[in-house]
């Protein structure tokens, strides 16, 4: 259904083209065309760049599920790495510290 209602775009020609600027030239007027036409370019661009940056996500989403995964022994090293260790003193016995106030 929804060919049939955009099938008449394939049918534009140059005719038809310049009725329709002339019919947004006398309800817009020829001050705020320039101004029209600016707001509607760059409402295509942001859309371009929208649209890019979704196609580069999923990109980088998919790129990153191909590589392969690191052993569980490097994560742990990379874990242990990035932890601090707080070492129990050897006798066994539980330091407490006490704050003056």
């Amino acid at each position: 259904m929804n060919i049939q209602l955009l099938a008449f775009i394939q049918n534009l020609r140059a005719p038809e083209l310049i009725l329709i600027f002339l019919v947004v030239l006398l309800l817009f007027g020829a001050k705020r065309l320039p101004e029209l036409f600016k707001s509607f370019g760059k409402s295509i661009k942001e859309f371009k760049k929208a649209t890019s940056d979704i196609e580069n996500d999923v990109r980088n989403a998919m790129d990153a599920e191909d590589e392969p995964t690191q052993s569980p022994r490097a994560e742990s090293k990379q874990v242990e790495a990035s932890t601090p260790v707080v070492e129990a003193p050897e006798n066994g016995e539980v330091e407490s510290k006490k704050e003056d106030a």
